[in-house]
């Protein structure tokens, strides 16, 4: 699936490998009945390995002296339950808490490390098997990094919101969570219509902030995850660009380098998208904690 392969110009084989394999074309900026499949399904393969995996190391965990594998695990358990205990104050909400937030930590690793495989790898796979079924290879869509996908972020931060609202009523009540809401962050008043007012406006700012957080949860783990993806396909086009002359050995040479480079430092990017994501689902989680 190389641009030169298929006689792509450069912005071509940018929108093939940003085009989803999806139900339809969305027909505006937000469509509910658009359902991107490659999405769907890295998302839950990688999730079920995820589990696997910690399911492994608790069924081969022993007593003794831990091996490698073991260790590791422990030492991700034991980080996130410190971190957890240092913002949910609740040991009760902890149970579920600190597991979640262990499961959204690994999670996310795995789906923003499907951002280090070749850029051609799997769309050439799957452009094979789609073509074999019958069908035109020219239209094989496939992307592999979900959180580049904004319905899986966004779908991730909607879920924290949720466990959000869950817990300001699990802890405050319905009638004191209602309480809240129409009296923080301005207070009320003795004062009838004033008090009337300042429920409004103490509303419209929690709404507010309800909205903004999950957007923003969601869109900061979409920005940098879609600038990654984009980074890589900009450094394959240096290697499509590769011929026998001496630009092209450059060009090959550049694309080789910047590819190796650019590969090192995103890895710290997808731990620390990850953690990032982990660490404001802790801090929201603890705010449904704390009354006004």
């Amino acid at each position: 699936m190389a641009a030169e392969e298929h006689g792509q110009t450069a912005g071509e084989y940018i929108i093939h490998h940003l085009t989803h394999l999806q139900t339809h074309k969305p027909a505006s900026l937000v469509d509910f009945t658009v359902f991107n499949f490659d999405s769907m399904f890295w998302s839950i393969s990688l999730g079920v390995i995820g589990c696997l995996v910690m399911w492994l190391a608790a069924r081969k965990a022993t007593s003794g002296v831990p091996g490698r594998f073991q260790a590791a695990v422990e030492f991700l358990i034991e980080y996130v339950d410190a971190q957890a205990k240092g913002i949910v104050h609740n040991a009760n909400s902890r149970k579920m808490v600190g597991p979640l937030a262990l499961t959204v930590f690994v999670w996310i690793v795995l789906l923003n490390a499907m951002d280090l495989l070749p850029v051609d790898l799997l769309p050439w796979i799957w452009q094979h098997i789609y073509g074999a079924t019958g069908h035109d290879p020219e239209h094989a869509y496939l992307r592999v990094v979900p959180t580049a996908d904004l319905s899986i972020t966004m779908g991730l931060s909607l879920g924290v919101l949720i466990v959000c609202l869950f817990y300001n009523v699990k802890i405050k009540g319905v009638g004191g969570w209602a309480h809240e809401l129409v009296t923080a962050p301005f207070g009320t008043s003795k004062n009838p219509v004033a008090a009337l007012l300042l429920g409004v406006v103490n509303l419209a700012m929690q709404l507010v902030e309800f909205v903004a957080k999950t957007v923003s949860h969601g869109m900061r783990l979409f920005g940098n995850m879609y600038a990654g993806e984009l980074l890589f396909l900009l450094i394959a086009l240096l290697g499509g660009a590769f011929t026998l002359s001496v630009t092209g050995f450059v060009l090959a040479a550049l694309h080789i380098f910047s590819g190796f480079v650019w590969a090192v430092f995103h890895i710290l990017i997808i731990l620390l998208q990850a953690f990032v994501f982990m660490m404001l689902t802790l801090v929201y989680v603890g705010q449904a904690h704390d009354s006004h």
